[in-house]
């Protein structure tokens, strides 16, 4: 059991990423990572969503005909989605501001279906949570890691705030290599989510070919022997 939480935990948050290896959500990915806070809030949104879906779908799998079963996974969904606007609405109405329709189509999200699909309607209630928490999870990365970068190269600042995290260095950046550093527009706009996506994209790629390479040497290494 632990093997598969494990397998699990490492599908959704790296080899099975929603962003980075199925490239999907591409919507809200491109939409609402113009910065951290944003791509945070709708990530944690996501996974609220990914978490129960998958959950009651598994809990309910033997109760649905498979002839519906596909209409009843988008009204559970479509359920959980209002849950989530109308909480993000009454606690959090600054945030809700700024992501607005992209709340409401978490139901359109092909990665929230196709979990119920093809991981809840074949499995326990327990690892379905997991994967829903997990995909969740490695979803919110993807799109606070975009998020972030674009604040930092658009707007100067990380989760509004121009120190957090940076600190001296990026004083240092302000007073003496970029004075008055006010960011690119560029990053902020929509060409600049496809550019920080594209080179996060070739990033994961030179990493798993690295790996790639590397477990074959050892293999190769491990037969001689």
């Amino acid at each position: 059991m632990s093997d598969s939480y494990a397998r699990i935990t490492k599908d959704g948050l790296w080899d099975n990423n929603i962003v980075f290896a199925q490239i999907l959500g591409m919507c809200p990915t491109m939409a609402v990572t113009s910065s951290a806070t944003n791509g945070l809030g709708m990530g944690l949104a996501t996974t609220a969503v990914l978490v129960a879906a998958n959950a009651l779908v598994s809990a309910a799998r033997d109760f649905i005909s498979p002839d519906v079963r596909i209409p009843v996974y988008i009204v559970l969904i479509a359920t959980l989605v209002t849950l989530v606007d109308v909480s993000l609405n009454a606690w959090a109405h600054d945030l809700y501001k700024v992501l607005g329709l992209y709340i409401a189509l978490i139901v359109a999200n092909c990665a929230v279906l196709g979990r119920a699909e093809a991981f809840a309607a074949k499995n326990g209630v327990g690892a379905s949570a997991m994967d829903g928490l997990m995909m969740g999870l490695g979803f919110t990365f993807a799109l606070t890691t975009i998020g972030g970068i674009r604040e930092v190269l658009g707007a100067g600042t990380l989760f509004a705030n121009a120190h957090l995290l940076l600190g001296s260095a990026f004083a240092f950046l302000e007073t003496t290599v970029i004075p008055d550093y006010k960011g690119y527009l560029l990053m902020i706009l929509p060409p600049g989510g496809f550019m920080v996506l594209g080179f996060l994209l070739a990033g994961r790629r030179v990493i798993e070919s690295r790996r790639a390479a590397r477990a074959e040497a050892l293999a190769l290494a491990a037969s001689a022997t």
